[in-house]
């Protein structure tokens, strides 16, 4: 590919028509996009708030097809096994794979997976970011983070500026906040919005600035963004602008500089931060999977909250859409880039092993049609 950042090398494939209506997005993929998907055997998933949908990027015979499910503002997303969490405006819906529905859709043998929601969970409009689950912590040694229970949801919930979890009693339930903010209140203190899971535990995340007041990370957006390790409560690093997506994978610390449009790794030891590639949009959405990084890329069409940012200094236009980044020689090799019908993207994640999942929605007949019971 003559040049992997920008779609000038591209092919044009309009969305079939298998979403819950007429597809209103529009997008061009470069030309070993598919072939990526292909040889992993997988599914992209992405959210974007401002188009209200839950997207499946799935490829088949060269070809990349898109699904599309309505939710109110769907943000992050979290997987777990069968069950896939979802946060949206006021909620948390969840998912689960049946995979003995999937045979019985039409056409008969296409689909490999069927995600069906199955529970909701209301949190209010707590501006509910990043999702992770967490798992049993392996015995022995290291920092501690909060004590996480097996199979527990972990949210960002950025207007309470606090790491929480959900119980059917409560509306969520605080576990963590960052030690520079003094109070639990809805005033979005911080813009607290990524997590990352080290040994199944949250362990790393992001946030716009260091600030105990309402909204007072917005002055300094440009470069007050900040690291913060949530077992010992210390500062990582600093100096981002606007970061998010903290990841931990391969023994590596991995994190966006939304507003640089760069993916970086970041040396929990000492801080220092290496750029591994910069693209051509606003960071925000991060996969790691068998060598590769699926980045989503936004353009800032909200000024007043994502406007004096380093990316836009070049004067090029922003893309939007899904990079694809080889992590071993540190490269963007392939892209989704959206056209039409879709200025950002929020979260990304991967079906490992599922080539070509079916999501039931709630615009059509068929969720009252499914009924999944216990075997006899």
């Amino acid at each position: 590919m003559s040049n992997p950042t920008s779609p000038a090398n591209e092919t044009d494939q309009r969305p079939p028509a298998d979403t819950e209506a007429a597809n209103p997005f529009r997008y061009v993929v470069s030309p070993g996009f598919a072939g990526i998907l292909e040889q992993l055997k997988s599914t992209l998933l992405l959210t974007t708030y401002q188009a209200g949908k839950l997207m499946a990027v799935r490829a088949q015979a060269g070809r990349v097809s898109t699904l599309l499910r309505s939710f109110e503002r769907p943000m992050g997303l979290a997987l777990n096994g069968d069950t896939l969490a979802l946060g949206t405006r006021n909620a948390v819906w969840f998912l689960r794979n049946a995979p003995d529905i999937a045979p019985q859709l039409d056409p008969p043998g296409a689909f490999d997976a069927c995600f069906t929601p199955r529970q909701c969970h209301i949190t209010g409009d707590i501006l509910g970011h990043e999702m992770s689950w967490a798992h049993s912590p392996p015995a022995g040694g290291g920092a501690t983070p909060p004590d996480a229970s097996a199979n527990e949801l972990w949210v960002v919930n950025t207007r309470f500026s606090c790491l929480c979890t959900l119980h059917a009693d409560y509306s969520f339930i605080p576990r963590w906040r960052p030690p520079f903010v003094t109070a639990l209140a809805a005033e979005d203190r911080c813009h607290l919005n990524g997590l990352a899971m080290v040994d199944g535990q949250p362990r790393f995340v992001t946030a716009l600035g260091r600030s105990d007041t309402p909204r007072g990370w917005k002055p300094g957006k440009a470069d007050g963004g900040v690291l913060i390790d949530v077992a010992t409560n210390e500062i990582v690093a600093g100096g981002f602008a606007m970061p998010h997506s903290p990841r931990w994978h391969a023994g590596r610390l991995w994190v966006l500089d939304s507003g640089l449009g760069a993916l970086q790794v970041v040396d929990p030891k000492n801080g220092q931060r290496e750029t591994v590639v910069r693209l051509p949009g606003y960071t925000r959405g991060l996969a790691l999977h068998d060598g590769y990084a699926f980045v989503g890329l936004s353009r800032i069409r909200e000024k007043a909250e994502f406007g004096g940012l380093p990316i836009e200094a070049n004067g090029e236009p922003l893309q939007c859409g899904i990079w694809v980044v080889d992590l071993r020689h540190g490269a963007a090799v392939e892209f989704m880039a959206f056209e039409a019908g879709c200025d950002e993207v929020f979260a990304v994640e991967v079906l490992p092993g599922i080539r070509w999942p079916a999501i039931i929605g709630f615009k059509q007949e068929t969720v009252n049609g499914i009924y999944i019971v216990p075997p006899a």
